[in-house]
């Protein structure tokens, strides 16, 4: 066995060119670099280590948010049969959560300090503290995730931890219309991407083959528009607004905001489907459970149509606490460019109206010089000048190329699930990319954040829900979290493929690429 001096004499150890420094025992190094996303420093800590134990507490100090602590607990509990209660005040041994972290933490960054007696985690919100969380919740065993009890010990690494995001959105999207999925399915993806610092969620609500939120002034939207998917399969395939408030209380619990998107003026066959008059001859549109795209419009020309759009964003914003709606507006193919403008002249007011701001697909930023707005570019090139010309007046892009982080893409020739239109996304595809210098004319400084989107045509299962985004999911987590000077692939492989052994416990269908080395 190596005296403490010899392993002492192996406690440095400098990420070459990542900027980020991990300090400490080689084998403490080693389980600091699993982490994923990457955190912006690391100084491990010799001979240290917090063991969570039968008497531990989860300790809150003054003010500090307490939703936080309660998921800690939720995960916590389950595994290590421990009753960790949440305490107001810190007095000995646990898990303590503080207001007040080094200022360069920022809202959404942390401090996590181990000791023998305490793992402390500082933030300056509540966002901060649900990101240390999720890097806690690493630190710990695999077998922390399993959702019966499991033998410890549970121990941590002596190590600080500074850490802070490089953008202020890093998003997931499902698709909940070619595809309809159960609120308790929703959540489980929701609690997937909790785990890797995820703070918006998109729930796409609408398209040509499904409408999926009750919309009580237009009830026939969910009744006929409601009542069927791809495939087929026919049901009351919606949410009430009672459970979509759920699921959005639910996304909050675990830091994360949810943005409902209902597209226009396309993709709305379901929408043309429940109401006649919102078809420019008056006859209601046959349900739709193909996967083609660009064939349907609103009736620009109509004022009902602005009419059932209000109606509609005045709903949807009175049970939608984030500050966002998405309008969709990507493949309008069958309405004319000067209906296109008409309509987003119309549109974009009401959403303001009613207290939100408008992000949609980029295509929708051709028609306003509003810089508050969000174009989310999902294009396949690396070139779009209404993009470059938003970017150039203020607007903050946010970055969703198809053919690096759709997570719908097939992976290779033969996975059987998935589309293949952007091309095949092997995992180090989705990560060969710097989102701050992707787009011709559009800078670090112009960017947003990273958003994943998962396209449903295909998918039909939580299962197949998990193929598609496991490995890529944490990808796009790690573009939107950790800084360029860390992205480096024969690093970043390790640290994903250490996630195999949490996935494999928590029951998770990842995709084995053979790219990743997995750890056992």
């Amino acid at each position: 066995m190596k005296s403490k001096r010899v392993r002492a004499a192996l406690t440095a150890l400098v990420i070459a060119g990542s900027g980020v420094l991990v300090t400490g025992t080689a084998e403490a190094a080693t389980t600091l670099q699993e982490l994923v996303p990457q955190p912006v420093q690391i100084q491990a800590r010799p001979d240290i280590t917090f063991t969570l134990t039968a008497a531990a507490k989860i300790q809150l100090g003054p003010d500090t948010a307490r939703k936080p602590a309660e998921l800690l607990a939720g995960i916590l509990r389950p595994s290590t049969g421990f009753a960790l209660p949440i305490a107001d005040g810190v007095t000995g041994e646990g898990i303590v959560l503080l207001n007040g972290a080094d200022p360069k933490t920022g809202p959404e960054g942390y401090q996590l300090d181990v000791t023998p007696k305490q793992v402390v985690i500082r933030a300056n919100t509540a966002a901060g503290h649900f990101n240390g969380v999720s890097t806690l919740r690493q630190l710990l065993p695999a077998k922390i995730e399993a959702k019966t009890k499991q033998a410890g010990p549970w121990t941590v690494p002596g190590a600080s931890i500074l850490d802070h995001p490089r953008y202020q959105h890093r998003g997931a999207m499902l698709d909940v219309s070619r595809h309809f999925f159960t609120p308790d399915q929703v959540k489980r993806y929701i609690d997937q991407i909790a785990a890797f610092k995820i703070n918006y969620f998109h729930l796409h609500l609408s398209d040509d083959q499904g409408w999926r939120l009750e919309i009580k002034s237009w009830p026939e939207l969910t009744k006929i528009g409601g009542s069927t998917e791809v495939g087929g399969r026919k049901g009351q395939l919606f949410y009430t607004q009672d459970q979509y408030k759920d699921l959005v209380a639910y996304a909050a619990n675990r830091g994360i905001t949810v943005i409902p998107e209902f597209d226009m003026p396309g993709h709305t066959n379901a929408a043309q489907a429940s109401y006649a008059e919102l078809n420019c001859d008056g006859k209601k549109r046959p349900l739709y459970t193909g996967t083609d795209v660009g064939f349907s419009s609103l009736c620009i020309s109509k004022e009902i149509t602005y009419k059932f759009i209000e109606d509609v964003v005045r709903e949807v914003s009175a049970i939608t606490p984030g500050p966002y709606f998405h309008i969709g507006g990507d493949e309008a193919l069958s309405t004319p460019d000067a209906d296109y403008v008409k309509f987003m002249n119309r549109v974009l007011p009401i959403v303001k109206k009613y207290g939100k701001t408008t992000t949609g697909w980029h295509e929708f930023i051709k028609t306003t010089k509003d810089t508050a707005l969000v174009p989310q570019f999902w294009g396949t090139t690396r070139s779009e000048p209404n993009v470059a010309a938003a970017a150039q007046r203020g607007n903050k892009i946010l970055m969703s190329p198809a053919n690096r982080i759709y997570l719908d893409m097939k992976y290779n020739k033969n996975t059987k699930l998935g589309l293949d239109w952007a091309g095949l996304v092997e995992v180090k595809d989705a990560y060969s990319w710097n989102p701050g210098a992707y787009l011709s004319g559009v800078t670090e400084t112009s960017i947003r954040g990273v958003e994943a989107p998962l396209w449903t045509e295909t998918i039909r299962t939580s299962a197949d829900i998990e193929y598609m985004a496991f490995p890529r999911l944490p990808v796009a987590a790690e573009l939107g979290w950790s800084t360029a000077a860390t992205h480096n692939w024969d690093r970043f492989a390790p640290r994903l493929g250490a996630q195999g052994p949490r996935w494999k416990i928590q029951g998770i269908n990842f995709y084995a690429s053979t790219q990743v080395p997995w750890k056992k």
